[in-house]
């Protein structure tokens, strides 16, 4: 089954078992029409909990799972990641793409240098921006006019470097 990170429990909320999530998308209504959500502890083992109920507020999910019920149980997994099935995000228009879709992507220049693959992401204020790893570290902000291509299927960005990358 293909899942997808949408935040990691960062603590407790209350002592009934409530977990207090920093989300990494956009939309905390993802969750909303879910029965159950994935948790996966550091070392990658992956188990199903179903909702009790969930809410969000700002950058964060508060989650109640059916057998979750105290705060001792709850904090044993502040560290964890919450997944999701990746069939529940949205399609993303012409020219959008998850994070999850472009970390990995190997990285060309306009006239076919391989430059390295892209690490992770991070938002700034006006763009994201990629960093791409290979002989040297390379931050590629998200506009068009560095990044010129990416090929999904192909897991290939072509990018155009402007002076000063």
């Amino acid at each position: 089954m293909d899942l997808f990170v949408v935040g990691e429990i960062v603590k407790t909320r209350g002592l009934r078992g409530c977990l207090k999530v920093l989300t990494q998308v956009e939309t905390q209504n993802i969750i909303a029409g879910l029965e159950s959500v994935y948790l996966e502890d550091v070392l990658g083992q992956r188990k199903s909990h179903e909702l009790r109920a969930f809410s969000a507020s700002g950058k964060f999910l508060f989650l109640e799972l059916k057998d979750i019920t105290d705060i001792d149980s709850a904090k044993a997994l502040v560290g964890y990641k919450v997944l999701i099935p990746g069939e529940m995000l949205e399609a993303l228009p012409q020219g959008e793409y998850y994070w999850r879709d472009i970390i990995g992507l190997d990285v060309y220049d306009e006239e076919g240098k391989h430059l390295g693959r892209i690490e992770s992401i991070f938002p700034t204020g006006g763009n994201d921006v990629y960093v791409c790893k290979g002989e040297r570290e390379i931050l590629l902000p998200a506009i068009a006019e560095v990044i010129r291509h990416i090929d999904i299927d192909k897991k290939i960005m072509t990018v155009r470097l402007l002076e000063g990358l």
